[in-house]
């Protein structure tokens, strides 16, 4: 499997909220489960998160801590 890894232009904008990304903090996200696919663009942690709860990505997808120390899936 071939990745290309490629800067985003300086007009980029997040995904989420649509304000350029070089304004901001920006985060590289990549779906490397199904053949890395295009790279989507955050302008923050924020925005990140907020996607991330609204597509229930979460679900079961998490390891679950354990005070314990064994906290593989």
């Amino acid at each position: 499997m071939s990745t290309t890894i490629r800067t985003p232009d300086v007009d980029e904008v997040c995904v989420y909220c649509g304000s350029r990304i070089f304004d901001h903090d920006p985060i590289c996200v990549r779906d490397c489960t199904d053949d890395c696919g295009s790279a989507e663009y955050f302008c923050n942690h924020a925005c990140l998160s907020a996607h991330i709860d609204e597509e229930d990505l979460t679900t079961g997808d998490a390891c679950e801590w354990n005070p314990d120390g064994n906290n593989c899936c």
